[in-house]
């Protein structure tokens, strides 16, 4: 049986995001749950699944979107998250975030590396440090 959008959405929401993306759907039941089913259907359902990325390559473009936005802490927080679920180390996630200060500036990449270390200490992860 072919699952739904939504149904592929969910699992893929669980797999990268964990607790945290559930969380975030749970959030918008009693304001906006049209925008939870948005979320877990267009991003998780249908994005999410493509091929010709991998889900370390996709989560790398989704914390460095987020960072180049700014005003996204919230979100970042979550796919801080999801890019560890997936495999990327502490290090690549602040290497990353260090790219981008030529095109966004200093304020949103200091932003994006304090939400690093708040995720960071709530798993008890401890980043090499190489200068």
């Amino acid at each position: 049986m072919r699952q739904t959008r939504y149904e592929k959405g969910k699992e893929q929401l669980k797999q990268i995001d964990g607790a945290g993306g559930e969380n975030v759907i749970r959030s918008l039941e009693d304001i906006a749950p049209d925008l939870g089913r948005y979320i877990i259907e267009f991003a998780f359902g249908d994005i999410y699944p493509r091929t010709g990325l991998t889900l370390l390559e996709k989560e790398m473009i989704t914390i460095t979107s987020l960072l180049t936005s700014g005003g996204c802490g919230p979100q970042l927080e979550v796919h801080i998250n999801g890019a560890l679920n997936v495999g990327i180390s502490p290090e690549k996630i602040i290497e990353t975030f260090i790219q981008c200060i030529p095109y966004v500036g200093f304020p949103r990449v200091l932003n994006a590396v304090f939400t690093a270390k708040k995720v960071f200490g709530e798993r008890q992860i401890v980043p090499r440090v190489d200068s």
